[in-house]
């Protein structure tokens, strides 16, 4: 019997953290395509990419750097890529008046969450259905936006990969099927451990693998010290995984990685010890039917 094909996503960079926690954070655009292309040797299929100001290496939402990342990755590798959407959600409510935006707050229309989306047409982005406390703001997904981001992918021909932080957000994902938003089979991210969604704990994800819809794809990742007990859960249940500097800045405690590669390494020697086989990228493309 062949070994089942794990489709592993390396989160390349994210946009909590900075070089003064990991000085090998890639930041610029040519790092950020360079780092997925080297974790892509290491055993990733997907790339999910965030960018960063190349300057203060902060979040951020220009379609420019997005383009430069792209197409370097396009131009020497079929690498898939995921692109987010979760840029543009973030608020955090003035001290004089919480109806208003206070400092940090990145609140923005759908249009433009989205925009680097449309016009670069990756074979999946991501798509966060729900509202929630993360950390010190709230992440912002009211069911409006999130129905016309949903509405957008589908009339660009991307797969949402939609991001489910509880029980909750998955009943939003159920509404979107219903609703004809998104195309059968739906493609699941577990988002576990991550400050205030739900923990970084086995019965927790059984819990959420098992209120899918049917015949739902899904991955699952942990935030920091979860980043690899998680990705070994989300194997033993059947599901895909996920491992990159979005998601930990170590490959073990007290030692930052030196890059998505290792990390990569790391994830597919625990695919490989539980029984599975990393899947390239043509095999994830028939996987996760793109």
């Amino acid at each position: 019997m062949s070994q089942r094909k794990v489709v592993l996503t390396v989160s390349v960079t994210g946009s909590i953290g900075d070089r003064t926690q990991n000085p090998n954070l890639p930041v610029t655009p040519r790092e950020i395509a360079e780092s997925a292309m080297e974790a892509q040797k290491a055993g990733a299929a997907v790339a999910h990419i965030h960018v960063r100001d190349p300057e203060t290496g902060k979040p951020s939402m220009a379609l420019e750097l997005y383009e430069e990342v792209v197409e370097r990755i396009r131009a020497e590798s079929d690498l898939i890529i995921n692109l987010t959407s979760g840029a543009g959600g973030r608020f955090i409510p003035d001290d004089n008046d919480p109806v208003g935006p206070g400092p940090g707050s990145n609140l923005r229309l759908p249009e433009k969450r989205m925009a680097h989306v449309l016009k670069l047409k990756p074979e999946i982005c991501s798509l966060d259905v729900g509202t929630m406390n993360f950390g010190p703001f709230v992440f912002v997904n009211c069911q409006g936006h999130v129905e016309a981001m949903a509405k957008m992918a589908l009339e660009a021909g991307v797969k949402p990969e939609m991001e489910v932080f509880e029980l909750g957000h998955i009943e939003i994902a159920r509404h979107l099927l219903k609703k004809g938003l998104v195309k059968s089979p739906p493609l699941f991210q577990l988002c576990m451990g991550l400050r205030w969604g739900i923990p970084a704990r086995p019965e927790y994800m059984i819990t959420m693998r098992d209120a899918l819809p049917e015949g739902a794809l899904w991955a699952g990742f942990a935030g920091a010290a979860g980043a690899f007990p998680m990705l070994a859960q989300a194997v033993l249940l059947g599901g895909n995984a996920r491992i990159g500097f979005e998601d930990t800045l170590h490959v073990e405690k007290g030692k930052p990685a030196s890059g998505n590669r290792e990390l990569v390494e790391k994830a597919v020697s625990i695919i490989r010890a539980l029984g599975a086989e990393p899947a390239t990228s043509e095999e994830a493309r028939q996987i996760l039917q793109l």
